[in-house]
This record gives C-alpha cells, structure tokens and sequence, in this order.
C-alpha cells in the first residue's frame, strides 16, 4: 500500500472531487434538517430525528467517497521496492575437481557433497537465468556454455571427476571469457545483463605456484573485475581434511585466505562451508542475490482493488438503506 513515488502525480488532482462531494453531503444534509425544522410539524421533526439516529444510512456515501479517494491514488500510480526475478542474468559455476576433494571430512565427499549441492543450485536457480559450468584441476573445461536448460548442467555435475593439480586461475580466465562470449553474443542492448561467478575450492591453487603471476588466480580475478564480474568463492570442507596417496593419509586443509582474496579483488563475495547442509545455505543465499533484485515496480493495483470493492460495498450498501444505487 504504496503512498510514494508516482508514476502519475497530476491525477492526484483529483483528490478534490471525493473531497468535494464529501462536503456537498454534509452541506446539502443539514440545509435538508433545517427545511424540516422550518416547514415540518412535530410528528415530521419526530420521523426525522429517528431517522438521525440511522446512521447506517450514510454508510454507502462514505464507502462511495472512500473508493472514489483509492481510484485516485490508483490512477497516480504509486511505485514501491518490489523483488522481482532477474531476466537474462548469467552465472558461471565453476567446480573444483582437483584430488583433495576426495577428502571425506565432509560426508561423502567433497565431490559428492559438492555434486548434490551444485545440482540442487542448479535446479532452484532463477529459471530466467542462464547458468554454466566449468570444471578444473590441472586444467580448465568449460562443459556448459550458459544456458536456461538447467539438464545439462545437472548432467555435466553428475559426470565430474577427480584429477591432479589445481589451477584456479584458469577457471576464472575459462568462465569470465565464456560470460563475456555469451553477453556478446545476446546484443539489442548497451548495457551488458548482470553476470557472477561462482567458484567452489577446497584448496590452494598449484599451477602456477604464485597467484599473481599472468595466469595466476589472483591475476584472473583482476580481469574478472575488469569486466564488470563479480566472483563469489566458496571455501569447501575443514581444516583436518586428509586424502590417501599410496597409502599415506595427506593433509588437505581449506584455503580460506586465497579464495577471500579472489572474492576481494572481483568484488565479490566470500563464504564458507563445511558440511552439505552448510553448503546448501550457502547456495540458496546465492539464489537469492543472484536471481532476484529488487527494482521499483507499479503498486497500484492493491489500491484498485480496494477502490473498486468500497464501489460495489456502497453500491449495497444503498440498496438496502435506501431502496435505490447512488
């Protein structure tokens, strides 16, 4: 029940025929009492003053009054903060598939935790949203460019597999030119749709070893920032993480500093999770920034409906008072 920011406000003019008619109805009913008072016997001045005590008569002329005021304001249009679901947004959700995500501190698996929760993010995305998948360890696939059909990407997800060594930069260089690709390719507009992507690790980036260097993640990230896309990590798994490697357990902790730092420098944001519940919170945190937005939407329409049902309420409401519709 918006009273702000009018699309119309010079309809609102017309606040003064309610007003006015609302003073002609007082007007014209005490010049009816004084003509009774002046020409009516005792038995009329009797009947009248019964009739004062009906208030109810004058109910359907206040419910007339009161919804010609709200097809007012209706007809101004007011507008109010309203959330509404993105159109021709793209993400990329990029998935680390290096070794350590066998690690089993988080149940099953770092991979399969991470294989439910991408599919369940997957599925309750924005269905306007159009949505990729890039896998990496030593290196970086791009298994599906963006999309609206969210079944290749379940597929895809389902179908991940381990492999050596962890190069994070080249995921973000791999998803920002295939955000950037599609954008291009959408045309009829200036200005680009919004784009994120969405980066899950467990652990430190191994190829290159520094992450400033050309291809490094922290390097990537400047150019993600560059092209206007934000990159929201998400740390995944604990700090006692092991994997066995010939027969020894190896420690695979978290790297938490890195993947806030990429978050950091794309403008992004940075969370962690270490469990598959921790994780699914962390997703449907995502769905909400990334498939809806709030925008300034037209809220007329309660104050036309309220309007229009005072009009048939009055309507009524005279029927019964007085035999007849105002």
């Amino acid at each position: 029940m918006s009273l702000s920011e009018f699309q119309h406000p010079l309809w609102l003019v017309l606040v003064v025929v309610p007003l006015a008619l609302a003073i002609g109805y007082v007007i014209a009913l005490r010049s009816k009492r004084r003509r009774t008072v002046r020409f009516g016997n005792f038995g009329v001045l009797r009947t009248v003053d019964r009739g004062g005590r009906r208030w109810f008569t004058h109910v359907p002329a206040v419910l007339l009054i009161l919804s010609l005021l709200a097809l007012v304001v209706a007809l101004a249009g007011p507008q109010k903060e309203q959330k509404v679901p993105r159109n021709r947004a793209t993400v990329m959700l990029v998935v680390d598939v290096s070794l350590s995500m066998e690690s089993t501190d988080v149940a099953p698996s770092r991979l399969e935790a991470a294989q439910q929760a991408a599919t369940t993010f997957a599925n309750n995305l924005t269905p306007g949203v159009n949505l990729g998948l890039v896998s990496y360890a030593g290196t970086a696939s791009m298994l599906v460019a963006p999309t609206t059909d969210r079944g290749p990407v379940v597929r895809a997800v389902e179908r991940l597999r381990l492999d050596e060594r962890t190069a994070t930069g080249e995921a973000i260089y791999t998803a920002t030119q295939a955000v950037t690709t599609f954008t291009e390719s959408l045309g009829g507009t200036d200005q680009a749709p919004p784009a994120r992507i969405v980066l899950l690790s467990d652990g430190k980036e191994t190829v290159p070893a520094d992450p400033t260097e050309e291809r490094g993640a922290f390097t990537a990230a400047e150019r993600a920032e560059e092209a206007g896309i934000p990159i929201s990590t998400i740390s995944f798994g604990t700090l006692y993480g092991t994997v066995d490697i010939q027969g020894r357990p190896q420690p695979v902790p978290v790297d938490d500093a890195s993947l806030r730092t990429i978050a950091e420098i794309s403008g992004g944001d940075f969370f962690t999770a270490s469990s598959l519940e921790e994780l699914d919170s962390v997703y449907r945190t995502l769905e909400e920034q990334i498939g809806f937005e709030w925008k300034k939407a037209d809220a007329s329409r309660p104050w036309l409906v309220i309007g229009s049902l005072l009009a048939m309420l009055a309507a009524a409401g005279s029927l019964v008072a007085h035999r007849r519709i105002p």
